[in-house]
């Protein structure tokens, strides 16, 4: 117990935690092509992490229903956008697309929380902090266009991108208006949002089953439900939403950009690709952005 207390109170363990678990989601998602269909693995994995959570948190949800009534709207909302809908596009925009053009657009989403955090809540964000996102998204392309600026320009962008986009702005959403929710114990927290994510996920599974396009899982989809329902739909969430509170949704929104770092460490290991100069220095320029607009954002 005493180091779950201890994990609890260190939010950037959090948040990097968070990012490496969803570095894995990706590419989970790519490895799920041909063993289960998206919105089926939405579906699986929300239900799979529902039986989980539910036992646990109903005391906590009996005894804070006070406290969870009146937001339940924003809450049911929030478990919508960003645990169903944004997987699902996830999900999708992969049997479209490359983990390249992935990893771009979505090193796009601090800056949309920047711009809504303004647009919303009228939060400003430093000229340091800009800056220091500015660097990660360089390292990011670094990464994403192996080192060259010929890759980049030769990059073409399709309807998965665009699905893909449209993912990263409703996780922008998802992830400033978190602050909208009422404090509540975490299990509290992921067992209401994620009943919803469960529930919005039902007719998108619906509907691939009954258009025929539905892939029901084999060995390895089954696999691919319990590692996405364990680490990127329970502790991931957790940890993500436990870390905007301490530190805000500005500081910890840049976390993001350590997605495709991790991403690509993982598709090395997994996938068995190589570890190359642009790697590293990316890693490099990404690390030392998150650094310093975290040293920005504590003199704010």
């Amino acid at each position: 117990m005493a180091i779950i207390r201890w994990l609890w109170s260190q939010p950037y363990l959090l948040l990097i935690l968070t990012t490496a678990m969803w570095g894995g989601n990706a590419v989970a998602g790519k490895m799920a092509v041909g063993h289960i269909s998206p919105f089926l693995l939405t579906l699986s994995r929300w239900g799979f992490a529902m039986l989980i959570i539910w036992p646990l948190a109903w005391p906590h949800v009996r005894r804070e229903w006070p406290k969870i009534r009146p937001a339940l709207p924003i809450m049911l909302a929030l478990g919508a956008c960003g645990f169903a809908l944004f997987n699902n596009l996830l999900y999708v925009s992969l049997q479209y697309t490359s983990a390249i053009n992935v990893t771009i657009l979505q090193a796009s989403m601090p800056l949309l929380v920047f711009v809504l955090n303004f647009f919303f809540f009228q939060i400003r964000s430093s000229a340091v902090q800009i800056g220091g996102l500015m660097l990660t998204i360089v390292g990011v392309l670094a990464i994403a266009s192996r080192g060259s600026l010929a890759n980049l320009i030769a990059l073409d962008f399709n309807i998965g991108d665009l699905i893909n986009l449209g993912a990263v702005v409703l996780y922008g959403f998802y992830t400033v208006f978190l602050r909208k929710k009422p404090e509540l114990h975490w299990l509290s927290n992921i067992a209401i949002m994620g009943i919803a994510g469960l529930a919005m996920s039902l007719p998108f599974a619906f509907y691939d089953v009954v258009n025929g396009s539905a892939i029901f899982p084999d060995a390895t989809g089954w696999g691919i439900i319990a590692y996405t329902a364990i680490g990127p739909s329970i502790l991931s969430q957790v940890f993500w939403i436990r870390g905007m509170e301490l530190v805000g949704s500005n500081r910890g929104g840049i976390f993001y950009n350590m997605i495709p770092v991790f991403g690509t460490l993982l598709a090395i290991v997994i996938l068995g690709e190589k570890f190359l100069p642009y790697h590293a220095a990316g890693f490099v320029l990404v690390m030392g952005g998150v650094w310093i607009a975290q040293r920005a954002g504590r003199k704010l």
